[in-house]
């Protein structure tokens, strides 16, 4: 069966075009359907030399597998032509637009999976769209509950309990209830959508040294301790809270199959450096398979040639892998 993959590009002066054009280059067994203005590719491909020829998509046809230099486009209009590096608040409404569409052909089956290119947040909310990221904007659109971001790099797995939190709201944000929502949700995820059984997670604590007993932070003791206990009394393989920096030691990644960060910087500048431009984000809790790159929109290389694509790659055949193992057990 081929799968259909619906790709948001992202912002249109970063390198997200550049990315959708350099995807559609190669054959792929999946069908890829770009959702953004045909005019911004089009542009985008003469400016890197690259051939493309632009099909619109005709919702309700079957998929079939990419051809080389050939690209489905689900047309959203920008408000003003884009740039490559120059930001353009009045494009704000037709990004957020391309990245709903994109999501609602997920829910109604249309698509298989959703992989989002990179966004600017600050030109989106700067453009009178309250948009705190991705993985929120998701979630309200599916009416999923807390989702959690998961992100992929090789063998190691980082996924947080907070998102896009300022470091001065992180604190109250770590409940117990939450620890455990994540413990749950990141658990069933590293099960159904990858593969793992018996899935076994190290979770960090929040402050140094995991709270040095009470005397740096009282959060490792009321909240993260009593939900890893409680899961640990379910029987799966769960441990901590651990001090963050020595839970990345080798010894200790050896005997787990992810890790439960408490925030954003916690956990993913250890991923990013060990797999940058090669790693995948994923949304675990949300009733549509959704992956994404691991990088922003480089607005400094949109245009030039320079990109990398080695995480929309990887982000393209996660989903594909994805939604095929959902589709196996549903």
């Amino acid at each position: 069966m081929t799968r259909r993959l619906a790709l948001s590009v992202g912002e249109p002066a970063g390198i997200g075009p550049d990315l959708a054009v350099l995807a559609a280059q190669r054959a792929r067994p999946e069908e890829l359907v770009a959702y953004a203005d045909p005019a911004l590719l089009e542009a985008r491909a003469e400016r890197l030399g690259l051939p493309l020829e632009i099909v619109e998509h005709r919702p309700g046809a079957e998929p079939g597998p990419g051809e080389p230099g050939r690209l489905l486009v689900h047309p959203v209009p920008l408000d003003l032509p884009a740039a490559p590096g120059r930001l353009e608040p009045d494009n704000a409404r037709a990004v957020v637009a391309a990245l709903d569409a994109a999501c609602d052909a997920c829910s109604a089956g249309e698509a298989d999976a959703l992989v989002t290119g990179p966004l600017n947040k600050a030109i989106i909310n700067e453009g009178g769209i309250a948009f705190t990221g991705h993985t929120e904007r998701l979630a309200r659109r599916t009416g999923a509950p807390t989702p959690v971001m998961l992100l992929v790099g090789g063998d190691l797995r980082v996924a947080l309990v907070t998102t896009h939190l300022p470091l001065a709201d992180v604190p109250a944000a770590v409940t117990r209830e939450r620890v455990e929502h994540a413990l749950e949700v990141l658990a069933a995820g590293l099960t159904g959508d990858l593969g793992v059984c018996n899935p076994r997670i190290l979770v960090l604590g929040l402050n140094p040294h995991a709270g040095e007993g009470g005397h740096l932070g009282d959060e490792e003791r009321h909240a993260i301790l009593p939900a890893v206990e409680k899961r640990a009394a379910r029987g799966f393989s769960v441990s901590g809270p651990l001090p963050a920096d020595t839970a990345f030691v080798p010894a200790q990644l050896a005997e787990a199959d992810a890790v439960l960060a408490m925030y954003h910087d916690q956990g993913l500048p250890v991923l990013k450096h060990a797999g940058f431009g090669r790693a995948v984000n994923v949304t675990l809790g949300l009733p549509i398979v959704r992956t994404s790159v691991d990088h922003g929109t480089a607005l400094d290389r949109a245009g030039t040639g320079r990109v990398d694509p080695g995480s929309l790659e990887a982000a393209l055949s996660l989903a594909a892998d994805i939604a095929a193992r959902r589709a196996a057990r549903d």
